[in-house]
């Protein structure tokens, strides 16, 4: 049978949370139509014995695919290689599934043509295992529309997207491999090419929050700020090869450049997260801000409006730098020690 979805699991040392992840695709009702990829990157725990138990109680819809250590991205590019499903969803090994979300999800995309297609999904606290409802109001239900009709109003994250797999295969798109945050890559890379679109008003994704050491907490931003600043100028670099293509699409452009002006603005946030006195990471700042300048004045402009500190930095060439920043982090309490 035709399998109607791949979910790759970029599994990673998650051997405390892969079997509520595998657990969460077990129903009967779509095994035969579903195919779950655990990607295991190198794992050095049990993730791969995990993963082999549901592979070999459900052959025809689970296979773990061992590999060498190359990152989130790395996982991502070696799903979309080796996905056999209609469409392409990514799962992270420490996050799950609503069953009942995913059957519904599976059954409209048995006769669903639309290029990008988003659902609804829940941010989970791990502490309190308090749940948060992330929808997208204002966006037609169950309606194929064109991709122009959600760009200006809607920001879709990877926990909502589901991609035409042929999209993702036909046109080579492949993510930044030993590096962090390139969910941005996979969300927008894509979009040149996504005529269509529809939401399906389904809670599907249950996203892990608040965990220790957690790669988008603040530690974990300023651990690997380097991966978060290349992240951003590689996009960069794609917006503005497809602009240089001549057919490109305004609307689609923008799409992107506001996407990645939102998280410069997130930049800025973790360069001023430091002590002031590290001058070092005053200086990359100052050498991030004028790459992305040079990069795309749009998303240079954007950043700014996001930003009142930026402003003020720019404003005076950051020369006030440390009495800036310490004035935001007396404000916010952001800053982070160790």
């Amino acid at each position: 049978m035709e399998k109607i979805l791949t979910i790759t699991v970029p599994a990673y040392n998650v051997e405390k949370f892969l079997s509520q992840t595998l657990d969460s695709f077990v129903d009967k009702r779509i095994l035969s139509e579903l195919e779950v990829l655990i990607v295991d990157d190198g794992s050095k725990d049990r993730t791969a014995s995990i993963g082999g138990r549901y592979e070999k109680k459900y052959p025809e819809t689970f296979r773990v695919i061992s590999k060498e250590n190359g990152g989130h991205g790395s996982t991502i590019n070696r799903g979309i290689q080796e996905a056999k499903g209609r469409y392409f969803k990514i799962v992270d090994g420490d996050d799950w599934v609503d069953t009942e979300g995913l059957v519904s999800l599976i059954e409209r995309l048995k006769s669903c043509d639309a290029d990008y297609v988003f659902t609804n999904y829940y941010e989970v606290n791990d502490v309190t295992k308090a749940l948060k409802e992330v929808r997208f109001p204002g966006v037609g239900t169950e309606q194929e529309l064109p991709f122009e009709a959600i760009a200006k109003e809607t920001r879709i994250s990877m926990h909502a997207l589901v991609i035409k797999t042929a999209i993702l295969r036909e046109n080579d798109i492949r993510m930044d491999e030993h590096s962090f945050y390139v969910d941005v890559q996979y969300i927008l890379y894509p979009i040149p090419y996504v005529k269509t679109i529809i939401y399906f008003d389904l809670f599907v994704y249950m996203y892990r929050l608040a965990q220790a050491g957690q790669s988008v907490s603040m530690k974990g931003y300023q651990k690997h700020i380097q991966n978060h600043i290349d992240v951003i100028l590689h996009t960069l670099d794609y917006i503005n090869a497809y602009e240089e293509q001549g057919a490109s699409e305004e609307v689609k452009v923008h799409y992107m450049a506001r996407r990645i002006a939102q998280m410069a603005r997130d930049q800025v946030d973790i360069f001023m997260s430091f002590p002031v006195q590290e001058r070092e990471v005053r200086e990359k700042f100052a050498a991030f801000d004028a790459e992305v300048r040079e990069k795309s004045p749009l998303v240079y402009q954007w950043s700014g409006e996001y930003s009142g500190m930026l402003r003020l930095l720019r404003g005076t060439k950051f020369r006030f730098y440390k009495q800036i920043v310490r004035f935001s982090q007396i404000r916010n309490k952001s800053v982070v020690e160790g």
